[in-house]
């Protein structure tokens, strides 16, 4: 195969482990978000 060629799945690799990592840490977060937020409701309720 070409040497551009491996160059470019290289970085579409690079890429798509970015991406994957962002969603990641963007699902985290939402999560967190959701516990901290029942957890400030319930306090409220008391």
């Amino acid at each position: 195969m070409s040497e551009t060629f491996i160059y470019s799945l290289e970085i579409m690799g690079k890429g798509m482990l970015s991406i994957f990592t962002v969603i990641l840490l963007l699902t985290f977060i939402v999560v967190l978000l959701g516990k901290v937020a029942s957890t400030t409701k319930k306090s409220e309720e008391e």
